[in-house]
């Protein structure tokens, strides 16, 4: 079986779990440089170092069997465009690949891995921006990619790395320079500070801790029911700060908890981390987001915090939005990266 699982359980704000069917991936990066963008088949993730990924897949409306493509490019003057592939059957994954765009045709791509060789890729890139589909097949096989709204993502690609009208664009060539190419963005640098361990108590702290919550709070936010101090765990972030995860939210297959930080003693003066939600780990102190777009477990976003002595600071996101029947999601395309 070709896909790619993601064993994470899935986690998310409660208003999320409505959003994520209508906000196309990466509206809601951190960065404002990162930039999403969709047509038709295919859809554009670049990150905020401007890197870009743009994937293609079968037409929803089709009958073929999922198949992907994913062309990802780093910034700056001169790079490398690198073509992967990927298709999904319920047989076990093919030895080889066999793809064919137009006139372009290229065999023996290893099933496992299919990456179009560096040197094949300037011609797979032509006939993709020709060709209304590429034919991907394995023996009797046959996967049929679309290529509809390729030219679309792939142009808005060359404009937000910069290389309209220059030598090395996919879409749009000309004789710019490639030195008016801008270079990548430095991604930021996050301090992450591993939280002390927890002291014996602090577990005892719950029912203190979300009676300082209080009712009120958490009926306006929470749809999976109050949560009692059972349910909630206590965390030790610092010498004298907690951090309480609350279960808060249960949708069809996304769950979510509101996370406060709070002092070790009263008054505990809990303070909701708006922008923060998942599941933390006390090892490393991190906190993982997943958000799961339909049952399948076909389209995903992801988000990750660290904490960094005095709060939590965002650390990545990636996701795709488009479902398209990999189980577990064909790709995960960075929105925000850090160091």
């Amino acid at each position: 079986m070709r896909a790619t699982h993601v064993n994470v359980r899935s986690l998310g704000r409660a208003g999320w779990l409505l959003a994520f069917a209508m906000v196309p991936a990466g509206a809601l990066a951190a960065d404002p440089a990162a930039v999403s963008f969709s047509h038709k088949d295919w859809a554009l993730q670049c990150d905020n170092t401007r890197a870009c990924a743009a994937v293609g897949y079968q037409a929803e409306s089709g009958d073929s069997e999922p198949v992907s493509i994913r062309l990802t490019r780093a910034a700056g003057p001169g790079t490398a465009v690198q073509v992967d592939l990927q298709v999904y059957t319920e047989k076990a994954s093919p030895a080889a690949l066999q793809v064919t765009a137009g006139k372009f045709r290229l065999t023996g791509l290893d099933g496992n891995s299919p990456q179009v060789p560096a040197a094949q890729v300037p011609r797979l890139l032509q006939e993709l921006l020709r060709s209304e589909e590429a034919i991907v097949t394995a023996g009797k096989d046959r996967w049929v990619l679309s290529l509809a709204g390729a030219n679309a993502v792939l142009l808005k690609m060359d404009e937000v790395q910069g290389r309209l009208n220059t030598p090395g664009a996919i879409v749009r060539k000309g004789t710019q320079p490639e030195s008016t190419v801008p270079p990548a963005v430095p991604a930021p640098v996050v301090k992450s500070v591993k939280p002390i361990p927890a002291r014996k108590g602090d577990a005892a702290l719950a029912g203190p801790l979300l009676a300082a919550v209080g009712r009120a709070d958490l009926e306006g936010q929470c749809n999976g029911g109050l949560p009692d101090a059972s349910d909630v765990k206590v965390h030790r972030l610092t010498d004298r700060k907690l951090l309480l995860e609350v279960p808060c939210g249960m949708g069809a297959y996304n769950f979510s908890s509101l996370l406060f930080m709070t002092n070790d003693r009263a008054p505990y003066q809990p303070r909701l981390l708006e922008d923060v939600d998942g599941e933390f780990d006390p090892a490393t102190g991190e906190v993982r987001s997943a958000m799961k777009g339909r049952g399948i477990g076909d389209c995903w976003w992801m988000r990750s915090w660290r904490f960094d002595g005095k709060g939590f600071v965002l650390t990545g996101e990636q996701g795709d939005s488009m479902c398209r029947g990999f189980p577990g999601g064909a790709w995960q395309l960075p929105a925000y990266v850090t160091r």
